[in-house]
């Protein structure tokens, strides 16, 4: 049979290619000769992947939890993503950062309107039981969460807001660790009555807080706030662009939280008393936005928006009042 020229021409192209490293392209056509066709199970390790869930108790609504879990984990392995590639970015512009961080609003928006699953979709008496079998494990000890936070905004935004005056968007790096010490979230996980950390919180920092203050220092000029600052003037006001960055904070600081705070108050809340979350986390004092006022861009937003923070939203989701 005689080969099309368009064969030919790319035959000689993946020669040149091989030949370009010091390979014989005839070895790289044997193994393209014999090896087996690629098939979706394989490619996606589909197999490996549906043997991920390990049950620690024989409730069937179990294996729904670690379902999500991963679920929000493969997304926020996506959002990492998008973040170290605007990070690496030489020669940043508007139109970038409005695609890669579109890509990151829709990964959180995919998540918020798949919550359901975890606010209406598991049975309470089950998730009430199976749930001390997980102790002390819990969803507050999801690393890439903290990782997206980090990558998000200067690092004093992160920190409690209560120390918060005491630092600049004009550190140093050599002041991450110090701040990292007053990071927002380890309230979060500190018993009210005796001030110590829970064992949630330990674990947590054993594993990730070199990781973490590695990463804040790493994007210390990286971040997405100080990569805005690094446009133009003229792409700053993009309103695009600006819209795309008030949406992960609305996405991350707001609407996220607050899910799961609408899971705890439908699984947790019990007249007269609030149940513990799994691993002794404080949720009513760490989920709401309005205590934490975490916000990843406050130069973005009115006086007015910044004292309403999340406001808006819980009093349409959780008390239905419309605005």
């Amino acid at each position: 049979m005689e080969l099309k020229p368009e064969i030919i021409e790319k035959v000689k192209l993946l020669e040149e290619k091989y030949a370009s490293m010091g390979q014989d392209l005839a070895a790289y056509l044997d193994g393209l000769l014999y090896a087996d066709y690629l098939t979706y199970w394989d490619y996606i390790h589909l197999d490996t992947l549906l043997s991920l869930q390990s049950p620690k108790t024989s409730f069937p609504d179990e294996e729904i939890f670690i379902m999500y879990h991963q679920i929000t984990e493969l997304y926020f392995k996506l959002c990492l993503h998008e973040y170290e590639q605007i990070a690496a970015r030489e020669k940043l512009d508007a139109a970038f950062m409005i695609e890669r961080i579109g890509r990151i609003n829709r990964y959180f928006e995919a998540l918020t309107k798949s919550f359901d699953i975890m606010v209406d979709g598991m049975d309470q008496g089950q998730f009430l039981k199976y749930r001390m079998s997980l102790l002390p494990a819990s969803g507050f000890q999801s690393g890439q969460y903290r990782k997206i936070e980090i990558c998000s905004t200067s690092f004093d935004k992160l920190v409690h807001k209560d120390f918060r005056d005491q630092y600049s968007e004009n550190h140093e790096v050599s002041d991450i660790k110090e701040m990292y010490e007053n990071i927002y979230w380890k309230q979060g996980a500190t018993e009210l009555a005796t001030g110590k950390k829970t064992l949630t919180l330990v674990q947590f920092e054993q594993k990730y807080s070199k990781e973490f203050i590695e990463l804040a220092e790493r994007f210390h000029e990286g971040n997405l706030w100080k990569k805005y600052l690094s446009l133009s003037k003229e792409e700053q006001a993009n309103p695009k662009l600006i819209n795309a960055l008030q949406w992960i904070d609305n996405n991350v600081n707001i609407n996220w939280p607050l899910m799961h705070f609408k899971s705890a108050v439908r699984y947790l809340q019990r007249n007269p008393e609030d149940i513990k979350a799994t691993g002794g986390t404080n949720w009513q004092k760490y989920l709401p936005p309005r205590f934490q006022k975490r916000i990843f861009f406050p130069a973005l937003w009115t006086e007015q928006e910044k004292e309403d923070w999340g406001k808006a939203w819980v009093e349409k989701t959780i008390f239905n009042v419309e605005h």
